[in-house]
């Protein structure tokens, strides 16, 4: 007996050492995306949890961890981190046997040997301790990770799961390296680029990655998103829950359908949620009024289908991404607005975004919004409305919807407008007579066009000028009433006719009216001629005669008439509202 039982002691003493080397963690959170995951990490850290551990899980998601420990502490430090409110109160013990690669902390291998957690003692009493000055412990270098072979990489590979060759592939085509679908399935394609890469920083080229390269490359790949700050932030104003950068904007203030986040620092960012009731026909009303503002310009790719849309603005300035979606009578989606140039983070943000937007119950009330002072008629719920480099006016000559403008009107520009709304060419101009005439890009059917007065006009007869003095801010052009001062101009010459009229700098291109609504000419811009600047009463137009041999000269159909009829100013200023065109300059 005594032989049998020393033998039991000796085999539990023998095994002791085994079961003391057996390691576990405390699991405390999963998150879906590996940035999510990251930020969960280094909150725990920086919250003061020691031994944060982040590990790839099976089914896409990634799991944050402390540890290992031996078993007979795991227990104490689970109880003693949930009593100090560190972690999660659901926070529970695992073997660490569904733990894929590690991606957290950053170039490092989890450790192999469980960590020694001091038994807190009965508190002795208190003595008085002498001050010391603080030892400063330097932190260990990061662990290499010893190379393999070629036949240990193939032997590690084959562990991943399909969700960490996805992530694989998807860090190989943002190094540039990697052109084919996202599927994680390794045939030609996968290899290829693995050997591009490896053979691009000074690895040995096999075509497989070792383990200490796939860690090269996704720390490479998530680096980038270093100082992003990205959060998931839900707003139950507006009903939505994303990631969010909140490392470089925070939130400004709620302006229906928006919540906007400005920029906080150095990266000239901005983030919008956009979130209002609505059916399809106000979801493609918010398609069209979005492409008006400054922050979405008008280059880039649009996609609007029936019960959703996404808008790419892209320009020396910014590169802009809208997506929208009609859910049970929901407008919900973002804008996200970066810098130019930036392409790389802009991508790995935008794609984080994407893929975690997520609607709640919910949208944003449009009195949450009080009226200021700073409203402003280029303003769109706070934000600045795309405006162009200059507005003048013109008016249709034809059925074909062709204007007639002032040279002056299309100078520099990259694009130009036809009432904010209608793309134009230059399909004809005279600097002599410094007249451009503007063909839509898409049919329109004016309701009324130009018919010249050919006839010779009485002197001090009473004239109007139809046009836009303030740009886009009245939506209707103003008539302007005055008097034909004399048929010549200052110098006697036949091509211009003086007006005595107080008119605006936007009304240069718009026609000028006789009594009976006949165009006696096109008003000129004015301007100063050897330094001398006349009274402001005093204009010019071209002359109808001279018009009419221009545009018939470059093919170009025109009605005329010599017939004098009165119409009063009221009929008149109907017809002009119907004849009279903004004209916008743009340089996108």
């Amino acid at each position: 007996m005594f032989r049998i039982l020393s033998a039991l002691i000796l085999s539990l003493v023998m095994a002791f050492p085994a079961l003391a080397q057996q390691s576990v963690w405390v699991q405390i959170e999963a998150q879906r995306t590996l940035t999510g995951a990251q930020n969960a990490a280094r909150g725990y850290a920086s919250a003061g949890v020691d031994d944060v551990t982040g590990f790839a899980l099976p089914g896409g998601w990634y799991g944050i961890a402390v540890g290992p420990y031996a078993p007979v502490d795991a227990d104490a430090e689970l109880r003693r981190l949930r009593r100090a409110g560190l972690i999660p109160s659901d926070s529970y013990i695992v073997d660490g046997g569904r733990f894929r690669t590690q991606f957290w902390p950053v170039g490092l291998t989890a450790p192999t040997a469980p960590v020694a957690i001091e038994t807190p003692t009965a508190e002795a009493p208190e003595t008085p301790i002498a001050a010391v000055n603080p030892i400063i412990v330097p932190e260990p270098d990061p662990i290499t990770i010893p190379d393999e072979t070629l036949r240990e990489a193939q032997s590690s590979e084959q562990t991943l799961d399909r969700d960490e060759k996805r992530l694989l592939q998807t860090a190989l085509q943002w190094a540039g390296v990697y052109e084919g679908a996202i599927d994680g399935l390794y045939g030609r394609g996968t290899r290829r680029s693995m050997s591009t890469w490896q053979e691009a920083n000074n690895h040995e080229v096999t075509g497989v990655l070792t383990t200490g390269q796939r860690a090269e490359l996704l720390g490479s790949y998530n680096a980038i998103l270093d100082g992003m700050g990205l959060q998931l932030v839900r707003d139950d104003a507006t009903g939505i829950e994303m990631q969010i950068p909140t490392g470089v904007v925070k939130f400004a203030e709620y302006e229906p359908p928006f919540a906007r986040f400005d920029a906080s620092g150095d990266v000239a960012a901005q983030v919008l949620l956009i979130s209002q009731p609505g059916d399809q026909t106000r979801m493609f009303g918010l398609y069209e009024i979005l492409q008006t503002l400054a922050i979405i310009p008008p280059e880039g790719e649009r996609s609007r289908r029936d019960r959703s849309f996404t808008i790419e603005g892209v320009d020396n300035s910014v590169h802009s991404y809208t997506s929208v979606v009609l859910e049970n009578n929901q407008i919900k989606g973002f804008t996200l607005v970066w810098p130019a140039g930036d392409d790389d983070r802009r991508r790995r943000v935008l794609a984080e975004m994407q893929a975690s937007f997520t609607t709640i119950d919910g949208v944003l009330d449009p009195a949450i919004a009080r009226p200021d002072e700073n409203q402003a008629i280029d303003l769109i719920a706070g934000l600045a409305v795309r405006k162009p480099i200059r507005d003048r006016s013109g008016f249709y000559i034809n059925r074909s919807g062709e204007v007639l403008t002032t040279l002056e009107a299309i100078g520099e520009c990259t694009s130009i407008t036809l009432g904010l709304e209608h793309d134009a060419t230059v399909v004809h101009q005279d600097d002599a007579l410094g007249l451009a005439v503007l063909r839509p890009t898409t049919s329109l059917a004016p309701p009324a066009v130009a018919e010249f007065q050919t006839g010779v006009p009485r002197l001090n007869a009473e004239v109007a000028v139809a046009g836009f003095p303030y740009g886009n801010v009245l939506t209707t052009p103003a008539l302007t009433f005055g008097k034909l001062a004399d048929i010549r101009g200052l110098n006697g010459e036949d091509e211009v006719k003086r007006l005595s009229i107080f008119a605006q700098p936007g009304d240069a291109g718009g026609p000028v009216y006789d009594n009976g609504g006949a165009v006696l000419g096109m008003l000129l811009p004015k301007a100063q001629t050897n330094g001398q600047s006349l009274p402001p009463e005093v204009s010019f137009s071209v002359d109808a005669d001279q018009i009419v041999t221009s545009l018939q000269t470059a093919g170009l159909n025109v009605q005329t008439t010599e017939s004098v009829a009165y119409m009063t100013p009221e009929l008149l200023t109907l017809m002009a509202a119907d004849m009279t065109v903004l004209v916008s300059c743009w340089d996108d």
